[in-house]
């Protein structure tokens, strides 16, 4: 026979079951305390609203490249040059440099070598002595010479009218060769600058996140009699009136097309 269980045995047990549960709930707090706790997910956060110029309208575009041609009919690129082959050089020494820095350079080295025969009989270390006050003239030192053996050898010493062409040259990107192409062969290509690229961008005419954004823009909205021209409005535009730091825009042709929203009017 089974022995029976006194009241005090239930009792006794009662009290230690009682107790078993009692740790085990105190461990489990213990254990959930010393838990690392991880943070709690931020809610995502929304991104700020980009003030982006609404476009311009076909007549506004036109109105604006009127004005520009009927205050400068003829303008010109102020890099200074006596043939296609030195525009292309000085094309290649004004970047990141001004034209002014350029032009102060280049007078001595045409004077030496106004051909890329001349300019390889020159010598890259002479080439460096005379552009040494513009900046990275080791490289471009290096690639003027390499370019005028390459027009040489490939081109018969004259500069190549043709967007690849000029763009397999050392030294010689997108910019540099819609500018040859504009001025040296009457193309009507827009080279993007860092002055085309502030109008473009600030005024809404030609909105982008790239250089080449810009000029695809400025390609679809100007209208083709204005494009043989219209890099050379621009950038002067960019270089003495829609300035980096404080735009002029009191003495601004187009400031009432402008649709940058802190124009100082």
């Amino acid at each position: 026979m089974a022995a029976k269980s006194t009241p005090r045995a239930s009792s006794k047990a009662l009290v230690a079951s009682t107790k078993a549960r009692a740790r085990g709930a105190r461990a489990a707090a213990a254990g959930a305390a010393n838990r690392p706790r991880g943070k709690a997910k931020a809610a995502p956060k929304k991104p700020p609203a980009v003030k982006t110029p609404r476009g311009w309208t076909a007549a506004e575009v036109e109105d604006a490249f009127r004005r520009f041609r009927k205050a400068n009919p003829e303008p010109r690129g102020e890099l200074e040059h006596v043939n296609p082959f030195t525009l292309l050089v000085a094309v290649v020494l004004s970047a990141q440099a001004t034209d002014a820095g350029v032009n102060k350079a280049t007078p001595a080295l045409f004077a030496a070598a106004d051909t890329p025969e001349k300019m390889v009989a020159l010598g890259e270390e002479r080439v460096r002595e005379l552009i040494k006050t513009i900046g990275l003239f080791r490289t471009k030192a290096r690639n003027v010479i390499a370019l005028s053996e390459r027009l040489i050898a490939e081109h018969g010493g004259v500069v190549p009218p043709s967007r690849e062409a000029l763009e397999a040259l050392p030294g010689v990107g997108r910019k540099t060769a819609n500018v040859v192409l504009n001025i040296a062969f009457g193309e009507p290509t827009i080279a993007v600058d860092t002055h085309i690229f502030r109008v473009g961008n600030r005024t809404g005419l030609a909105p982008g996140k790239t250089p080449f954004d810009v000029e695809t823009e400025l390609e679809r909205v100007v209208p083709a009699e204005f494009k043989r021209h219209a890099h050379h409005w621009l950038i002067l535009h960019g270089r003495y009136t829609c300035v980096a730091r404080r735009p002029l825009c009191e003495k601004c042709l187009i400031v009432d097309l402008c649709r940058w929203p802190e124009k100082y009017v």
